[in-house]
């Protein structure tokens, strides 16, 4: 019989790491394919941006056929899951996302990038701002066709935010090809030294989850973690208009979620951030539970951030 595999590091229930270099995820796996017609009336298609990431499309079906051709309000949105787990085409995500494409009348290129440990950061933001240039060089012809490079938006949930953040301070650097109109930031997945007595209780779990993301950081005043860092760079340089940061009540991440609104506020940045909590909500309701009251609350909050962007 052959000799059980040692394990390395088991983080349940995202990831298993065995010493041979073998990775396990009990969560986050299950895929379903792209639609032609949704439920909700949402079209969408599976595209290969490079070699390493993925993506998949949203668009309302009805503006296939629109004469004439209208331009749509352009969301790239990035998936949550700790870095080491996750999906755009997960059942969860895919849901969410038709719902959104649906509701903000959007465009929506739903990116999958690479996960650690096999790929450690900076690999996500390295393939997440492929995406984004890929995005704005239109060169799919839904994009072509319908984004509005005047009403780009990004999003994510979690490490997605993380994501987020990181892709808005790319774009206020000089030269950027991208002008965003606003990011949404669910639930961030920020973290730092500066812990209150109920983050203490978690930072065991957290240190060692960005431990397996990024095996080379200094720790949890990291920049790529911790954006409100001594290290970090300068928050008003962050390169986009508006900013909505989504809260839950009793999520762990709550309190750093809260922190960096008010740092943003209080750094010079020009642009407008604004906050909603929902309180007596967990981390990633909104997926996990999309039918729910406060869940359906959140996403016409969300859909009201996008809109009220204007028009091109």
């Amino acid at each position: 019989m052959e000799a059980p595999k040692e394990i390395l590091k088991n983080l349940p229930p995202f990831i298993r790491i065995y010493k041979d270099g073998t990775v396990e995820r009990p969560l986050g796996t299950h895929t379903i394919p792209p639609s032609t017609l949704s439920a909700v009336g949402i079209s969408s298609k599976d595209v290969v941006i490079s070699p390493q990431v993925s993506a998949r499309l949203y668009i309302p079906h009805s503006s296939l056929s629109s004469s004439p051709i209208t331009k749509l309000a352009t969301i790239v949105y990035f998936h949550g899951g700790a870095f080491v787990i996750g999906s755009p085409f997960s059942p969860f995500y895919n849901g969410y996302i038709e719902t959104l494409s649906a509701k903000a009348n959007a465009l929506i290129v739903s990116v999958s990038y690479r996960l650690a440990p096999e790929h450690p950061l900076p690999t996500a933001y390295n393939d997440s701002w492929a995406a984004i240039e890929w995005t704005v060089s239109l060169s799919d012809e839904w994009l072509n066709d319908h984004a509005d490079l005047n009403r780009i938006f990004l999003a994510g949930d979690s490490a997605g935010a993380n994501i987020t953040h990181q892709m808005a301070m790319r774009a206020g650097t000089k030269g950027s090809p991208i002008g965003l109109r606003g990011v949404v930031l669910v639930h961030p997945f920020f973290w730092g030294s500066d812990l209150s007595e109920e983050e203490e209780e978690r930072s065991w779990s957290v240190n060692q989850m960005w431990t397996v993301a990024c095996p080379t950081s200094d720790g949890i005043d990291d920049p790529w973690i911790n954006p409100r860092a001594e290290t970090a760079p300068p928050l008003k340089e962050l390169g986009c208009q508006r900013v909505l940061v989504c809260l839950a009540g009793v999520d762990f991440l709550r309190e750093k979620g809260k922190a960096y609104y008010e740092a943003l506020r209080e750094s010079g940045w020009e642009g407008v951030a604004e906050v909603v909590e929902v309180a007596e909500e967990g981390h990633a309701f909104h997926l996990f539970n999309q039918g729910c009251e406060n869940a359906v609350k959140l996403m016409e909050r969300i859909v009201d951030f996008i809109s009220s962007g204007g028009t091109s």
